[in-house]
């Protein structure tokens, strides 16, 4: 048998809250690394302006400014045309894999099947059932109206009424 004890439950709060404790210095570090190396990059790439100086010397770094802002706004648009051409091209993936996937339901064919033989489909052929539905059905007859569309046919069907009323009335 193993020894193996079971960690109380006590113990495995503690375990846990010590855990979270590192975590969040980790995350405070991170976050200082972060900052520190913004800071380092700004003061790289772009560095003060010496404002001391004659008009012609500020004209002169407005227009190195505005060659930098160029340059970064090239740079904003070839990224961003990659994301939208990458985004498409996705979407197009997406689209191949589910006609891939076979989403599609193909038409079902009509099968004409009587009761029988899908009982012997359905059981196998070992099983003879026969199935006969309308063997004991009822026959009825249907009784066919006649109606005529002649002009003086109203008053025949005047004189059939009367007669019901007549067979009412002596009730």
């Amino acid at each position: 048998m193993s020894d193996v004890k079971k960690m109380t439950s006590s113990r495995r709060h503690h375990l846990k809250s010590v855990m979270l404790q590192i975590a969040a210095g980790w995350i405070e570090q991170e976050k200082k690394d972060l900052v520190e190396a913004k800071e380092t990059y700004m003061s790289e790439t772009c560095p003060a302006p010496d404002m001391s100086g004659d008009q012609a010397i500020l004209m002169e770094l407005c227009r190195k400014l505005q060659q930098a802002i160029d340059k970064l706004d090239e740079a904003r648009y070839d990224a961003e045309s990659k994301v939208n051409k990458s985004d498409a091209e996705i979407d197009d993936l997406k689209l191949k894999v589910v006609e891939l996937a076979g989403v599609k339901k193909p038409a079902l064919k009509k099968v004409r099947m009587s009761a029988d033989a899908m009982l012997q489909a359905l059981l196998g052929g070992k099983h003879k059932v026969t199935m006969d539905l309308r063997a004991n059905l009822k026959q009825v007859k249907k009784e066919v109206k006649e109606e005529s569309t002649e002009a003086g046919d109203w008053r025949k069907n005047i004189e059939d009424k009367a007669d019901r009323k007549k067979m009412f009335e002596t009730s």
